[in-house]
C-alpha cells in the first residue's frame, strides 16, 4: 500500500490523478466523501479531513488503527471504527468524541461499521461472528444478531430508503437484513 489518497477527473481521458494526498504515515484503510470533503482513516491511527474548497487538511489522532470512517448525513460528525473494539462518534468541528460504542470485538480484522435509519443507529460487524446495533445517542446495544456461522462479520452497509442492510463475513456469504423501525 502506498498510503496515499488520489483524485481523478472522471470526465477526462487521463489516467493520471489530478491531486494526490500523501499525508498518511501508514495505509489508508477507509475513505468517505460527502460534498467537498473527504474523510480518511488510516492504520497510523489518524483521521484526516480534506476540505477541497478551502484547500485545508485537519487531523484528529484517534490513537488506534482505524478500520472504517463514515460521515453523518448532516456532515457534522464522523463514525470511526478502530482496532481497540471501540467505535467512536467524533465531532468534525473540534475533534471531540461525542459518543462511544462498545460490546463488539475488533482487535485483528478490518471491520466496517455504518449509520442507519437516518443516522439513529450504529451497525457493526464483530470478530465474534455477531452483528451489533447501538442507539446512536445513548450508546447502548439495542440488538446483537448471530451471523455468518459464528465467523467474523467483517462488513456492513446500509440502504436507508429500503430499511435494509447487508453484512459480509469470512464464511464467504453476504446476508441481507431488514429493519423494522
Amino acid at each position: 500500500y502506498d498510503a496515499t489518497v488520489r483524485i481523478w477527473d472522471c470526465k477526462s481521458q487521463s489516467t493520471k490523478p489530478i491531486q494526490v494526498f500523501e499525508d498518511s504515515k501508514d495505509s489508508v484503510s477507509s475513505l468517505d466523501v460527502l460534498g467537498h470533503e473527504i474523510v480518511t482513516g488510516s492504520v497510523d491511527g489518524k483521521m484526516r479531513l480534506y476540505d477541497l474548497r478551502m484547500g485545508m487538511m485537519y487531523v484528529d489522532t484517534i490513537g488506534y488503527p482505524i478500520t472504517s470512517v463514515q460521515q453523518t448525513k448532516d456532515g457534522n460528525g464522523v463514525l470511526v471504527s478502530t482496532l481497540d473494539s471501540v467505535i467512536r462518534l467524533m465531532d468534525k468541528s473540534n475533534g471531540q468524541m461525542l459518543q462511544s460504542y462498545k460490546g463488539h470485538v475488533n482487535t485483528e480484522y478490518r471491520i466496517r461499521s455504518c449509520l442507519g435509519l437516518a443516522d439513529s443507529i450504529v451497525i457493526s460487524g464483530s470478530e465474534d461472528g455477531k452483528i451489533y446495533i447501538w442507539d446512536l445517542l445513548e450508546g447502548k446495544v439495542v440488538e446483537s444478531l448471530a451471523a455468518h456461522n459464528g465467523k467474523v462479520a467483517s462488513a456492513v452497509s446500509c440502504c436507508s430508503p429500503r430499511k435494509e442492510w447487508a453484512s459480509a463475513g469470512t464464511d464467504g456469504t453476504v446476508s441481507i437484513w431488514g429493519m423494522t423501525q
